[in-house]
């Protein structure tokens, strides 16, 4: 942002992208950040610990690496056609060209790359990075989320952060930047003229 000369700019993250925004913040501060929107985002902290009881046990992402050793391709198949999306609800309209987006995304990405992100993502803990926000930051986040819960989640983060606006979309799933990207983009251009 230095190197571009970047001013009063809005940093969105989605997911791990959540965690590189609050990351950025932790470490840069706010001089060159106008607003910030975590989407689905992963912060503070995703795995279950002693200070964190409502995190996911560490056998949650223990198999995620095992499934990604195994088959990565099948898993990628088997994340996007079940919880990512919401399709393994009951009365999900499943689109067999997200699962197949979701796939040839996963696919592109570095094996180890993607290996190495599974502790990334779940066991970086941003606390003392989301408690130095200080600016308009919109937290958006389904109260379905199967990847990220919400509780760990976005009710906690909005917790820490000043000026945290949470909204909570009912019913919506982990990926609901394309199961729910009319409402997103509506919310984040409101946000973003205020």
């Amino acid at each position: 942002m230095e190197t571009l000369d970047l001013n009063g700019a809005a940093l969105i993250g989605f997911s791990t992208g959540g965690g590189e925004v609050a990351r950025y913040i932790g470490r840069h501060g706010t001089a060159r950040v106008a607003k910030a929107a975590l989407i689905s985002a992963v912060p503070p902290l995703m795995l279950k610990t002693e200070n964190n009881p409502n995190g996911l046990p560490i056998e949650v992402f223990d198999g995620l690496r095992t499934d990604s050793i195994a088959d990565r391709s099948q898993l990628y198949k088997d994340l996007a056609s079940g919880p990512f999306f919401g399709f393994n609800r009951p009365g999900a309209k499943v689109s067999q060209g997200m699962i197949d987006w979701f796939w040839f995304q996963g696919m592109q990405a570095g094996h180890k790359n993607a290996f190495d992100c599974i502790k990334a993502f779940s066991e970086t803990d941003f606390t003392q990075d989301l408690k130095k926000f200080d600016v308009p930051t919109l937290m958006i986040h389904g109260d379905d989320d199967q990847i990220v819960p919400i509780g760990a989640a976005a009710i906690a983060s909005s917790k820490l952060v000043k000026n945290a606006t949470l909204k909570i979309y009912p019913g919506a799933p982990h990926g609901l930047t394309n199961t729910h990207k009319d409402q997103l983009n509506a919310d984040l251009l409101s946000f973003l003229k205020d």
